[in-house]
């Protein structure tokens, strides 16, 4: 059985983030992970890049909590796969699929509305599931999941989130035969209860892990 951590934040790139990329890749080793998916906010959300810079700049220091954590990775022998998490009024979408290269070349790409988001995932082949639906905080004012037709996924078990707001994010996930799935939504090392999926195969790419969740073969870790 192979452990994958799909939501995770890296300091500085994630501004509410505590732990390096360095760090989290050998906490999850430590906890035997076969790979982990960095999800550090984008640009719209809680950045820890410059804004003032230009976007390719941007987009090259977002990059970097990924591109450290996968050069750790190939020290260590964890898999390292890239991923974001997109801020849209309140709600954040986790995304796979995408490349650190389709983002400098999609200018802009941080103030689309949810429907040219989805078009523009699902023609890369990717991914969006929306994170802790249901959570409620007072830059948030809409605290309910956005349309299923625009997404492929929902996180029904978040580790940061009460058993309450898991449980409205499950029957939300039935109800509209959506893919599900779990993750800790790690900002720093030594988690109380890493969450995350188990695969019976190791992933060889993000889309591995894609199809495995899509077509329901994972084990989520609550």
């Amino acid at each position: 059985m192979h452990k994958y951590e799909t939501h995770m934040h890296t300091y500085p790139y994630s501004a509410c983030a505590v732990s390096s990329p360095e760090e989290c890749v050998r906490y999850y080793k430590s906890r035997d992970y076969a790979g982990i998916i960095v999800t550090d906010h984008f640009l719209n959300g809680n950045t820890g890049c410059p804004r003032n810079l230009p976007w390719e700049k941007q987009i090259k220091f977002f990059a970097q909590g990924y591109e450290r954590a996968k050069n750790e990775g190939e020290k260590c022998g964890l898999d390292v796969f890239f991923g974001l998490e997109y801020s849209l009024n309140g709600s954040d979408l986790l995304i796979y699929g995408l490349t650190v290269e389709y983002l400098i070349k999609y200018k802009k790409f941080d103030s689309l509305d949810l429907k040219t988001l989805s078009a523009a995932v699902r023609a890369e082949g990717g991914y969006l599931a929306q994170a802790h639906p249901y959570r409620t905080a007072f830059w948030i004012p809409d605290p309910y999941p956005v349309s299923p037709d625009f997404i492929d996924g929902i996180e029904v078990y978040n580790a940061s989130m009460p058993d309450s707001v898991n449980k409205q994010a499950m029957n939300f996930a039935k109800k509209h035969n959506l893919a599900k799935q779990s993750g800790s939504d790690a900002h720093q090392t030594h988690l109380r209860r890493p969450s995350g999926i188990i695969l019976k195969r190791p992933a060889e790419s993000i889309f591995d892990i894609i199809t495995e969740i899509k077509q329901n073969q994972i084990e989520l870790i609550f």
